[in-house]
Protein backbone atom coordinates (compact mmCIF):
# COMPACT_ATOMS: atom_id res chain seq x y z
CA UNK A 1 0.00 0.00 0.00
CA UNK A 2 1.34 3.37 -1.05
CA UNK A 3 0.18 6.85 -0.10
CA UNK A 4 -1.52 7.09 -3.46
CA UNK A 5 -3.42 3.86 -2.78
CA UNK A 6 -4.55 5.04 0.63
CA UNK A 7 -5.61 8.38 -0.83
CA UNK A 8 -7.61 6.68 -3.59
CA UNK A 9 -9.31 4.30 -1.17
CA UNK A 10 -10.08 7.17 1.17
CA UNK A 11 -11.65 9.13 -1.69
CA UNK A 12 -13.75 6.13 -2.73
CA UNK A 13 -14.91 5.55 0.84
CA UNK A 14 -15.77 9.25 1.29
CA UNK A 15 -17.82 9.35 -1.92
CA UNK A 16 -19.74 6.21 -0.93
CA UNK A 17 -20.40 7.57 2.57
CA UNK A 18 -21.60 10.96 1.28
CA UNK A 19 -23.94 9.36 -1.27
CA UNK A 20 -25.27 7.02 1.40
CA UNK A 21 -25.96 9.80 3.89
CA UNK A 22 -27.67 11.89 1.21
CA UNK A 23 -29.88 8.90 0.42
CA UNK A 24 -30.67 8.14 4.07
CA UNK A 25 -31.43 11.74 5.09
CA UNK A 26 -33.00 13.23 1.96
CA UNK A 27 -33.96 10.13 0.00
CA UNK A 28 -31.73 10.93 -2.98
CA UNK A 29 -31.56 7.87 -5.31
CA UNK A 30 -33.50 5.78 -2.78
CA UNK A 31 -36.21 3.40 -4.02
CA UNK A 32 -37.59 3.34 -0.50
CA UNK A 33 -36.18 4.05 2.95
CA UNK A 34 -36.66 1.69 5.86
CA UNK A 35 -36.42 2.28 9.60
CA UNK A 36 -35.09 5.36 11.41
CA UNK A 37 -33.04 7.79 9.41
CA UNK A 38 -30.18 7.61 11.88
CA UNK A 39 -30.00 3.79 11.61
CA UNK A 40 -29.93 3.83 7.83
CA UNK A 41 -27.34 6.64 7.80
CA UNK A 42 -25.21 4.74 10.33
CA UNK A 43 -25.36 1.66 8.10
CA UNK A 44 -24.12 3.58 5.08
CA UNK A 45 -21.37 5.31 7.06
CA UNK A 46 -20.15 1.97 8.46
CA UNK A 47 -20.20 0.12 5.14
CA UNK A 48 -18.54 3.03 3.34
CA UNK A 49 -15.82 3.32 6.00
CA UNK A 50 -15.01 -0.39 5.65
CA UNK A 51 -13.85 0.32 2.09
CA UNK A 52 -10.73 1.92 3.55
CA UNK A 53 -9.28 -1.59 4.02
CA UNK A 54 -10.50 -3.04 0.73
CA UNK A 55 -6.92 -3.63 -0.51
CA UNK A 56 -5.41 -4.74 2.79
CA UNK A 57 -8.25 -7.14 3.71
CA UNK A 58 -10.50 -7.47 0.67
CA UNK A 59 -12.49 -10.47 1.90
CA UNK A 60 -12.66 -9.07 5.43
CA UNK A 61 -13.98 -5.79 4.02
CA UNK A 62 -16.79 -7.53 2.14
CA UNK A 63 -17.56 -9.82 5.08
CA UNK A 64 -17.82 -6.79 7.38
CA UNK A 65 -20.21 -5.07 4.96
CA UNK A 66 -22.35 -8.22 4.80
CA UNK A 67 -22.48 -8.66 8.59
CA UNK A 68 -23.28 -5.00 9.36
CA UNK A 69 -25.92 -4.89 6.63
CA UNK A 70 -27.64 -8.11 7.74
CA UNK A 71 -27.82 -6.86 11.34
CA UNK A 72 -29.43 -3.61 10.22
CA UNK A 73 -31.80 -5.45 7.85
CA UNK A 74 -32.86 -7.84 10.62
CA UNK A 75 -33.60 -5.04 13.08
CA UNK A 76 -35.22 -2.41 10.85
CA UNK A 77 -35.88 -4.10 7.50
CA UNK A 78 -34.06 -3.74 4.18
CA UNK A 79 -33.95 -0.34 2.45
CA UNK A 80 -33.57 -0.05 -1.30
CA UNK A 81 -31.13 2.28 -3.05
CA UNK A 82 -27.56 2.94 -4.06
CA UNK A 83 -26.46 3.12 -0.45
CA UNK A 84 -26.91 -0.64 -0.19
CA UNK A 85 -25.52 -1.48 -3.64
CA UNK A 86 -22.37 0.67 -3.86
CA UNK A 87 -20.31 -0.58 -0.86
CA UNK A 88 -20.90 -4.23 -1.75
CA UNK A 89 -20.15 -3.52 -5.42
CA UNK A 90 -16.76 -1.94 -4.64
CA UNK A 91 -15.95 -4.64 -2.09
CA UNK A 92 -16.84 -7.49 -4.49
CA UNK A 93 -14.56 -5.96 -7.12
CA UNK A 94 -11.79 -5.61 -4.53
CA UNK A 95 -12.01 -9.27 -3.50
CA UNK A 96 -11.59 -10.47 -7.07
CA UNK A 97 -8.81 -7.94 -7.71
CA UNK A 98 -6.76 -7.97 -4.51
CA UNK A 99 -7.45 -11.07 -2.39
CA UNK A 100 -4.29 -13.21 -2.12
CA UNK A 101 -4.69 -15.60 0.80
CA UNK A 102 -8.08 -17.13 0.08
CA UNK A 103 -10.00 -18.17 -3.06
CA UNK A 104 -11.59 -15.11 -4.60
CA UNK A 105 -14.85 -16.95 -5.30
CA UNK A 106 -15.69 -16.43 -1.62
CA UNK A 107 -16.57 -12.92 -2.75
CA UNK A 108 -19.41 -14.33 -4.85
CA UNK A 109 -20.61 -16.40 -1.89
CA UNK A 110 -20.71 -13.36 0.40
CA UNK A 111 -22.43 -11.25 -2.28
CA UNK A 112 -25.02 -13.97 -2.74
CA UNK A 113 -25.56 -14.18 1.01
CA UNK A 114 -26.03 -10.41 1.22
CA UNK A 115 -28.61 -10.50 -1.55
CA UNK A 116 -30.54 -13.35 0.14
CA UNK A 117 -30.66 -11.40 3.41
CA UNK A 118 -31.56 -8.14 1.72
CA UNK A 119 -34.34 -9.72 -0.36
CA UNK A 120 -35.69 -11.86 2.46
CA UNK A 121 -35.81 -9.02 4.99
CA UNK A 122 -37.32 -6.40 2.65
CA UNK A 123 -40.88 -5.73 3.85
CA UNK A 124 -41.78 -4.37 0.39
CA UNK A 125 -41.26 -7.73 -1.32
CA UNK A 126 -44.37 -9.71 -0.50
CA UNK A 127 -44.80 -11.81 -3.65
CA UNK A 128 -42.69 -14.30 -5.60
CA UNK A 129 -42.66 -11.93 -8.54
CA UNK A 130 -41.17 -9.20 -6.36
CA UNK A 131 -38.51 -11.57 -5.07
CA UNK A 132 -37.66 -12.62 -8.63
CA UNK A 133 -37.45 -9.00 -9.73
CA UNK A 134 -35.09 -8.34 -6.83
CA UNK A 135 -32.47 -10.49 -8.55
CA UNK A 136 -31.53 -7.41 -10.51
CA UNK A 137 -29.81 -6.11 -7.36
CA UNK A 138 -27.49 -9.13 -7.36
CA UNK A 139 -26.24 -8.57 -10.90
CA UNK A 140 -24.10 -5.44 -10.18
CA UNK A 141 -22.23 -7.29 -7.42
CA UNK A 142 -21.54 -10.25 -9.68
CA UNK A 143 -20.46 -7.94 -12.50
CA UNK A 144 -18.18 -6.05 -10.11
CA UNK A 145 -16.56 -9.33 -9.06
CA UNK A 146 -16.09 -10.37 -12.71
CA UNK A 147 -14.51 -7.03 -13.60
CA UNK A 148 -12.12 -7.37 -10.67
CA UNK A 149 -11.19 -10.89 -11.79
CA UNK A 150 -10.54 -9.62 -15.33
CA UNK A 151 -8.33 -6.77 -14.13
CA UNK A 152 -6.44 -9.16 -11.86
CA UNK A 153 -5.86 -11.57 -14.73
CA UNK A 154 -4.58 -8.82 -17.00
CA UNK A 155 -2.26 -7.51 -14.28
CA UNK A 156 -0.87 -11.02 -13.69
CA UNK A 157 -0.31 -11.46 -17.42
CA UNK A 158 1.56 -8.15 -17.58
CA UNK A 159 3.70 -9.14 -14.59
CA UNK A 160 4.46 -12.52 -16.15
CA UNK A 161 5.41 -10.92 -19.47
CA UNK A 162 7.67 -8.48 -17.65
CA UNK A 163 9.37 -11.33 -15.78
CA UNK A 164 9.75 -13.27 -19.04
CA UNK A 165 11.33 -10.25 -20.71
CA UNK A 166 13.76 -9.83 -17.83
CA UNK A 167 14.68 -13.51 -17.91
CA UNK A 168 15.17 -13.46 -21.68
CA UNK A 169 17.32 -10.35 -21.37
CA UNK A 170 19.42 -11.96 -18.62
CA UNK A 171 19.90 -15.10 -20.71
CA UNK A 172 20.79 -13.02 -23.76
CA UNK A 173 23.38 -11.03 -21.79
CA UNK A 174 24.89 -14.23 -20.36
CA UNK A 175 25.05 -15.85 -23.79
CA UNK A 176 26.61 -12.73 -25.32
CA UNK A 177 29.21 -12.55 -22.57
CA UNK A 178 30.13 -16.17 -23.26
CA UNK A 179 30.35 -15.40 -26.96
CA UNK A 180 32.55 -12.36 -26.28
CA UNK A 181 34.79 -14.48 -24.04
CA UNK A 182 35.18 -17.12 -26.74
CA UNK A 183 35.97 -14.56 -29.41
CA UNK A 184 38.43 -12.70 -27.20
CA UNK A 185 40.06 -16.04 -26.49
CA UNK A 186 40.57 -16.50 -30.21
CA UNK A 187 42.01 -13.01 -30.54
CA UNK A 188 44.32 -13.27 -27.53
CA UNK A 189 45.23 -16.85 -28.38
CA UNK A 190 46.34 -15.79 -31.83
CA UNK A 191 48.48 -13.01 -30.36
CA UNK A 192 50.05 -15.28 -27.75
CA UNK A 193 50.75 -17.91 -30.40
CA UNK A 194 52.56 -15.34 -32.53
CA UNK A 195 54.57 -14.18 -29.53
CA UNK A 196 55.54 -17.75 -28.67
CA UNK A 197 56.55 -18.60 -32.24
CA UNK A 198 58.60 -15.42 -32.57
CA UNK A 199 60.28 -16.04 -29.25
CA UNK A 200 61.19 -19.58 -30.34
CA UNK A 201 62.61 -18.27 -33.59
CA UNK A 202 64.79 -15.73 -31.78
CA UNK A 203 65.98 -18.37 -29.31
CA UNK A 204 67.21 -20.61 -32.11
CA UNK A 205 69.33 -17.78 -33.50
CA UNK A 206 71.24 -17.29 -30.27
CA UNK A 207 74.88 -18.35 -30.00
CA UNK A 208 76.07 -21.01 -27.57
CA UNK A 209 77.52 -18.49 -25.13
CA UNK A 210 74.21 -16.56 -24.75
CA UNK A 211 73.00 -18.80 -21.94
CA UNK A 212 71.11 -16.18 -19.94
CA UNK A 213 69.24 -14.93 -22.99
CA UNK A 214 68.36 -18.50 -24.01
CA UNK A 215 66.97 -19.28 -20.53
CA UNK A 216 64.89 -16.10 -20.54
CA UNK A 217 63.42 -16.88 -23.95
CA UNK A 218 62.73 -20.48 -22.96
CA UNK A 219 60.83 -19.17 -19.95
CA UNK A 220 58.78 -16.88 -22.21
CA UNK A 221 58.01 -19.83 -24.52
CA UNK A 222 57.00 -22.08 -21.65
CA UNK A 223 54.77 -19.46 -20.05
CA UNK A 224 53.18 -18.69 -23.43
CA UNK A 225 52.36 -22.35 -24.10
CA UNK A 226 51.00 -22.80 -20.56
CA UNK A 227 48.86 -19.70 -20.96
CA UNK A 228 47.46 -21.05 -24.24
CA UNK A 229 46.68 -24.40 -22.64
CA UNK A 230 44.94 -22.80 -19.65
CA UNK A 231 42.92 -20.51 -21.91
CA UNK A 232 41.73 -23.49 -23.95
CA UNK A 233 40.63 -25.26 -20.79
CA UNK A 234 38.81 -22.25 -19.37
CA UNK A 235 37.07 -21.16 -22.55
CA UNK A 236 36.17 -24.75 -23.36
CA UNK A 237 33.71 -24.55 -20.48
CA UNK A 238 32.00 -21.61 -22.18
CA UNK A 239 31.50 -23.33 -25.51
CA UNK A 240 28.08 -24.78 -26.18
CA UNK A 241 27.73 -28.53 -26.45
CA UNK A 242 28.59 -29.69 -29.93
CA UNK A 243 29.93 -26.31 -31.05
CA UNK A 244 33.08 -26.50 -33.06
CA UNK A 245 36.19 -24.47 -32.53
CA UNK A 246 36.45 -21.79 -35.19
CA UNK A 247 39.82 -22.13 -36.93
CA UNK A 248 39.33 -18.99 -39.03
CA UNK A 249 41.05 -15.80 -37.88
CA UNK A 250 38.66 -13.44 -36.09
CA UNK A 251 37.15 -10.82 -38.40
CA UNK A 252 37.90 -7.11 -38.19
CA UNK A 253 37.35 -3.88 -40.05
CA UNK A 254 39.67 -5.20 -42.74
CA UNK A 255 36.84 -7.53 -43.80
CA UNK A 256 34.15 -4.84 -43.79
CA UNK A 257 34.08 -4.69 -47.61
CA UNK A 258 33.14 -8.37 -47.74
CA UNK A 259 30.37 -7.82 -45.18
CA UNK A 260 28.98 -4.90 -47.20
CA UNK A 261 28.99 -7.00 -50.37
CA UNK A 262 27.02 -9.76 -48.63
CA UNK A 263 24.36 -7.27 -47.55
CA UNK A 264 24.18 -5.82 -51.04
CA UNK A 265 23.77 -9.32 -52.44
CA UNK A 266 20.87 -9.83 -50.04
CA UNK A 267 19.05 -6.93 -51.71
CA UNK A 268 19.90 -3.88 -49.58
CA UNK A 269 22.11 -1.23 -51.21
CA UNK A 270 24.82 -0.10 -48.79
CA UNK A 271 26.99 3.00 -48.98
CA UNK A 272 30.30 2.69 -47.08
CA UNK A 273 32.21 5.83 -46.05
CA UNK A 274 35.54 5.70 -44.21
CA UNK A 275 37.01 8.94 -42.87
CA UNK A 276 40.13 9.74 -40.92
CA UNK A 277 43.39 7.82 -41.10
CA UNK A 278 42.75 4.06 -40.86
CA UNK A 279 45.25 2.33 -38.60
CA UNK A 280 45.67 -1.11 -37.06
CA UNK A 281 43.51 -1.76 -34.00
CA UNK A 282 43.96 -4.22 -31.16
CA UNK A 283 42.40 -7.56 -32.08
CA UNK A 284 39.55 -7.42 -29.57
CA UNK A 285 38.62 -3.86 -30.41
CA UNK A 286 38.83 -4.61 -34.14
CA UNK A 287 36.51 -7.59 -33.68
CA UNK A 288 34.06 -5.54 -31.61
CA UNK A 289 33.87 -2.82 -34.28
CA UNK A 290 33.19 -5.45 -36.95
CA UNK A 291 30.46 -7.13 -34.88
CA UNK A 292 28.75 -3.79 -34.25
CA UNK A 293 28.56 -3.00 -37.95
CA UNK A 294 27.48 -6.56 -38.71
CA UNK A 295 24.64 -6.40 -36.19
CA UNK A 296 23.53 -2.98 -37.43
CA UNK A 297 23.31 -4.16 -41.05
CA UNK A 298 21.60 -7.39 -40.00
CA UNK A 299 18.96 -5.40 -38.13
CA UNK A 300 18.40 -3.22 -41.19
CA UNK A 301 17.79 -6.34 -43.28
CA UNK A 302 15.53 -8.10 -40.77
CA UNK A 303 13.58 -5.40 -38.98
CA UNK A 304 13.43 -2.27 -41.12
CA UNK A 305 10.22 -1.88 -43.13
CA UNK A 306 10.99 -1.61 -46.87
CA UNK A 307 14.40 0.09 -46.58
CA UNK A 308 15.79 1.51 -49.83
CA UNK A 309 19.40 1.85 -48.63
CA UNK A 310 21.70 1.75 -45.64
CA UNK A 311 24.69 3.94 -44.82
CA UNK A 312 27.78 2.74 -42.97
CA UNK A 313 30.27 5.29 -41.65
CA UNK A 314 33.64 4.49 -40.04
CA UNK A 315 35.47 7.50 -38.62
CA UNK A 316 39.00 7.23 -37.18
CA UNK A 317 39.55 10.07 -34.75
CA UNK A 318 42.57 10.94 -32.62
CA UNK A 319 41.19 9.16 -29.55
CA UNK A 320 37.95 7.51 -30.68
CA UNK A 321 36.56 5.24 -33.36
CA UNK A 322 33.04 6.27 -34.42
CA UNK A 323 30.74 3.78 -36.13
CA UNK A 324 27.36 4.57 -37.70
CA UNK A 325 24.78 2.37 -39.41
CA UNK A 326 21.62 4.04 -40.74
CA UNK A 327 18.70 2.86 -42.83
CA UNK A 328 15.77 4.75 -44.37
CA UNK A 329 13.04 2.15 -43.76
CA UNK A 330 9.80 2.68 -41.91
CA UNK A 331 9.35 2.07 -38.17
CA UNK A 332 11.11 -1.08 -37.04
CA UNK A 333 8.93 -4.06 -36.25
CA UNK A 334 10.91 -4.81 -33.09
CA UNK A 335 10.36 -1.92 -30.69
CA UNK A 336 11.88 -3.52 -27.59
CA UNK A 337 15.58 -4.14 -27.24
CA UNK A 338 16.29 -7.55 -28.69
CA UNK A 339 19.15 -9.95 -28.04
CA UNK A 340 21.29 -8.34 -30.72
CA UNK A 341 21.08 -4.88 -29.16
CA UNK A 342 21.78 -6.29 -25.69
CA UNK A 343 24.80 -8.07 -27.11
CA UNK A 344 26.11 -4.89 -28.73
CA UNK A 345 25.77 -3.01 -25.46
CA UNK A 346 27.81 -5.71 -23.71
CA UNK A 347 30.54 -5.50 -26.35
CA UNK A 348 30.75 -1.72 -26.15
CA UNK A 349 30.80 -1.87 -22.35
CA UNK A 350 33.92 -4.07 -22.43
CA UNK A 351 35.87 -1.19 -23.98
CA UNK A 352 34.18 1.64 -22.11
CA UNK A 353 32.44 3.02 -25.17
CA UNK A 354 29.02 4.49 -25.84
CA UNK A 355 26.17 3.04 -27.88
CA UNK A 356 22.97 4.72 -29.10
CA UNK A 357 20.29 2.82 -31.02
CA UNK A 358 17.20 4.84 -31.91
CA UNK A 359 14.57 5.54 -34.58
CA UNK A 360 15.38 8.38 -36.94
CA UNK A 361 13.15 11.44 -37.08
CA UNK A 362 12.58 11.09 -40.82
CA UNK A 363 12.00 7.34 -40.68
CA UNK A 364 14.33 4.41 -40.35
CA UNK A 365 16.75 3.45 -37.61
CA UNK A 366 20.30 4.33 -36.69
CA UNK A 367 23.07 2.79 -34.62
CA UNK A 368 25.84 5.05 -33.31
CA UNK A 369 28.81 3.64 -31.41
CA UNK A 370 31.92 5.33 -30.04
CA UNK A 371 34.91 3.23 -28.99
CA UNK A 372 37.88 4.87 -27.23
CA UNK A 373 41.29 4.47 -28.84
CA UNK A 374 43.34 6.00 -26.03
CA UNK A 375 44.66 2.64 -24.95
CA UNK A 376 45.87 1.82 -28.45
Amino acid sequence: MTRRSWALDGAVALVVVVLGVLEAVWGIDATHRQGPVWAQAALYVATGALLLVRRVEPLGCLAGIVVVSIVEFAVFGSPEGQGVALPALVAAYSVARWERRRPTWWGLVLAGGLWVAWDGLDPMDTTWAAHAAGLIWLFPWVIGWLVGALVRSQAQNLDQRRVDRQQRAARAVAEERNRIARELHDVIGHSVSVMTVQTSAVRRRLTLDQTAEREALETVERVGREAMQEMRHMVGVLREDGSRVDREPPPGLGQIDGLVEKVRAAGLPVELVVSGRPRPLPGGLDLTAYRLLQEGLTNALRHAVAPRRADVEISYGPTTLDLVVRDDGGPTRAVEAGNGLLGMRERVLVYGGDLVARPRAGGGFELLATLPLEAT
